[in-house]
């Protein structure tokens, strides 16, 4: 196992060096879902919920987030993304709103972190929208499903 890369020889907290990298197409896809009642649910895919069209609104903070890793989240290398993209997927059964991010580059570093901002960002904005009609929804499943590109190769869960 390598060394801990965010910390130089003396325990300091530092930004990895990505300098002599190569560049390479780099994609990362992560996915979690938010539990939201079956009055939510309906409201939802009606288009009646009080705040508006809740997963245009969703997508649109998703993809901001992903933009804004860097700012949020220690560490991260600002990235020039070339592809974001948030996909909602309703499930009646559970009545529950499946989310993915996709977020895409031709870099030196990974867009992991992205893609789970993304996604973790759409979802929360699901929660805020829709929160006066239903407190006890639940975020769950936040993960990452695949990424690709770079030394480490494909990963897929």
């Amino acid at each position: 196992m390598e060394g801990l890369t965010h910390l130089d020889e003396h325990g300091n907290a530092v930004m990895v060096d990505v300098t002599e990298k190569e560049v390479t197409e780099r994609v990362a896809v992560a996915a979690g879902k938010i539990c939201v009642g079956e009055k939510v649910f309906r409201a939802v895919l009606d288009g009646t919920a009080p705040k508006g069209d809740v997963l245009a609104c969703a997508r649109v903070a998703g993809i901001m987030a992903a933009k804004k890793t860097p700012e949020l989240i220690p560490l991260c290398h600002p990235l020039m993304l070339t592809k974001v993209s948030i996909e909602f997927e309703p499930d009646e059964k559970e009545y529950a709103i499946g989310c993915r991010c996709i977020a895409k580059l031709a870099g030196k570093t990974g867009v992991e972190m992205e893609a789970l901002t993304g996604v973790s960002v759409a979802l929360l904005t699901v929660y805020d929208m829709c929160k006066a009609m239903n407190k006890r929804m639940e975020i769950s499943e936040v993960h990452l499903e695949e990424k690709s590109g770079g030394k480490s190769g494909h990963f897929m869960r």
